[in-house]
C-alpha cells in the first residue's frame, strides 16, 4: 500500500477544560500523543501548541457512521478505505494561564472540537472561557465531543447533555452537534469523524495572494557542540493564512528582533531553504496544517520560541509594524474564567491590557477610550493590518482575564 497521504488542508482546534480528555482524543484520532516531549522533539514543532495530523477515511462497504475511520483497512470488511482528507489538530492547553496561548493558537484554527467531560457539571470555567475565545476570534464551525461516557451512568450522560444544551444556548455553538464519546475506549469516534466532516469544511483559500504566515514556534535544531560549518539555519513553525510559500523564496519576518542598544526593532530577511509539513519535506506549502520553515537565519535568533508572534511573508506585501493602533471594541458582559461572576467595567485611560493579535501577545496601554473605540500604545510592536481581530484581556486579581475583542481600524 503506497503512503501517498495528502497534506493537511484544515486546522481544527481541540479545546475545553483541563483534564476533560483533549489530548487523549487527539491520540485516539491520530495515534499521536501531543503531550509527549520526546515525541515532540522528534516531530520538532509542538511543545506550546501541541498538534497532530490525521487522515480521515471511509470504508466503501460500511454504512455511516461506521464507515468513518482513520484506519487504512476496514476492520470489518478487510478492504482498503478511501481517503477523505487530512486534518491538523491544534491541541490547546486547557489551563487558564495558558489562555493567551489558546488565543494565539486560535489564530490558526478553521474550526474546533469542544471537549466536555460528562463526569463533571457543565460548564466548567475554562469551557466557558474557551467558547468565548472562539466567539471572539470568530471560529464558528464547532463540534462538541461529550467525553468520558464510559465512566458515568446513562442518566448522568443525559443530564449532562441537557447541561451542555443549556450552556451553548445563544452562543455560536448553539447548533453544534453533540457527539457522546469515550476517547479512552475509542467509542463513537466514527460518529465524531462524520460530524467533523459535515460541520467543519475546508475553507476556501486565497492561493494567489502573497504568502502570510503567523509564527507560532521557532527553534534551533542544532545539537550543542555542532561545528560551525555544519550548523543548520533557524527554523520557524506556524500556519499559512493565505498564499503559497516555496523553497527558494526570499522572505521577511516582522517586526523581527529588538536592537537592545537602540531600542528599535529590526526586521529579518532570509531565504526558505526547506519546508516540513506532516513530517515530510515538501517544495511548497499552502494554508492548512502547521509547517516548519528552515531558513538561513542564525539559529541563535530562532531558539526557544524567540520569534513567536512574528509574521513571515514577502517584504513588499507584509503588513506594517504597528507601535500603536485604534480598535473598535466589543466587551463581554462578564469576565471569563473567574469562579464568581464579575461584570466587565469599561476600558479606562492609562489602563494596561494584554492584547493577542495573530500569534503575537503584547501589552498595550490605553491612550484614549471613547465608548467602543480604544487607542493603545504597545510595549512591543506587532505586524498587523486593518480588520485583524484582537483578543483583549485585563488584569483581574493575579491573572489576565479575557474581557472582549477588538478589530483594528
Amino acid at each position: 500500500m503506497k503512503d501517498d497521504v495528502p497534506l493537511p488542508e484544515v486546522n481544527i482546534g481541540m479545546i475545553g477544560h483541563v483534564d476533560h480528555g483533549k489530548t487523549t482524543l487527539v491520540a485516539a484520532l491520530s495515534g499521536v500523543w501531543t503531550d509527549r516531549h520526546s515525541e515532540e522533539l522528534k516531530r520538532g514543532i509542538s511543545i506550546r501548541l501541541g498538534y497532530a495530523d490525521t487522515t480521515f477515511r471511509k470504508c466503501p462497504k460500511c454504512e455511516p457512521p461506521k464507515a468513518f475511520t482513520v484506519e487504512k483497512v476496514c476492520p470489518i470488511h478487510g478492504v482498503e478505505t478511501e481517503i477523505l482528507r487530512t486534518v491538523s489538530f491544534v491541541d490547546s492547553p486547557g489551563h487558564e494561564t495558558l489562555m493567551a496561548t489558546m488565543l494565539s493558537g486560535a489564530a490558526l484554527m478553521d474550526g474546533a472540537v469542544l471537549v466536555i467531560a460528562a463526569n463533571e457539571k457543565c460548564p466548567r470555567p475554562q469551557t466557558k472561557e474557551h467558547l468565548m475565545a472562539l466567539e471572539i476570534i470568530g471560529v464558528d464551525r464547532i463540534v462538541i465531543a461529550q467525553n468520558k461516557i464510559d465512566i458515568v451512568s446513562k442518566e448522568r450522560v443525559l443530564e449532562n447533555y441537557k447541561e451542555i444544551k443549556e450552556f451553548v444556548k445563544g452562543t455560536i455553538a448553539e447548533n453544534a452537534p453533540i457527539i457522546p464519546i469515550s476517547a479512552q475506549q475509542k467509542v463513537n469516534i466514527d460518529a465524531l469523524i462524520e460530524a467533523i466532516e459535515e460541520t467543519i469544511p475546508t475553507p476556501e483559500r486565497d492561493l494567489d495572494a502573497p504568502p502570510l504566515m503567523h509564527i507560532a514556534r521557532s527553534f534551533d535544531v542544532n545539537k550543542p557542540g555542532t561545528p560551525p560549518e555544519k550548523l543548520i539555519g533557524g527554523v520557524v513553525g506556524g500556519s499559512l493564512s493565505r498564499g503559497r510559500l516555496k523553497v527558494g523564496d526570499e522572505i521577511t519576518i516582522r517586526p523581527g528582533i529588538k536592537d537592545e542598544k537602540r531600542g528599535t526593532w529590526e526586521e529579518l530577511h532570509s531565504e526558505v531553504v526547506g519546508i516540513m509539513a506532516s513530517g515530510k519535506s515538501v517544495d511548497e506549502a499552502t494554508p492548512g496544517g502547521l509547517i516548519g520553515v528552515a531558513t538561513r537565519l542564525d539559529p541563535y535568533l530562532t531558539k526557544s520560541d524567540a520569534l513567536v508572534g512574528n509574521v513571515l511573508g514577502y517584504e513588499k506585501s507584509l503588513p506594517d509594524v504597528l507601535t500603536e493602533f485604534t480598535m473598535d471594541v466589543q466587551l463581554l458582559e462578564r469576565v471569563v474564567g473567574t469562579e464568581e461572576e464579575l461584570r466587565v467595567e469599561k476600558i479606562k485611560m492609562n489602563e494596561p491590557l494584554m492584547l493577542s493579535v495573530g500569534t503575537a501577545i503584547t501589552l498595550g496601554v490605553v491612550t484614549s477610550a471613547r465608548d467602543d473605540v480604544v487607542e493603545v500604545k504597545l510595549k512591543r510592536p506587532v505586524c498587523a493590518e486593518k480588520g485583524w481581530r484582537v483578543a483583549i484581556s485585563r488584569r483581574v486579581g493575579s491573572r489576565w482575564r479575557l474581557i472582549g475583542a477588538g478589530t483594528i481600524k
